[in-house]
């Protein structure tokens, strides 16, 4: 996939995904990370099973910017 759409939807290299085909229309979707939903010191609080990277503060605000529109 190139560079600028995984940039675009935040998608690292190599990230797993998923080929699709829904009414004739090939869909590329990432794979989610698997999570196990844990008691918190403030509520759940989703734990990835597996390692991931930090998320920046750029991808943070960069996510919390798309949630607005």
């Amino acid at each position: 996939m190139p560079k600028s759409i995984r940039d675009r939807l935040h998608l690292l290299g190599g990230a797993e995904l998923e080929i699709v085909e829904r009414g004739g229309v090939i869909e590329i979707v990432p794979v989610p990370a698997e999570v196990e939903i844990v008691e918190g010191a403030h509520g759940p609080v989703a734990v990835a099973l597996s390692n991931l990277p930090p998320l920046t503060d750029a991808e943070v605000s960069a996510t919390i910017d798309d949630l607005r529109r």
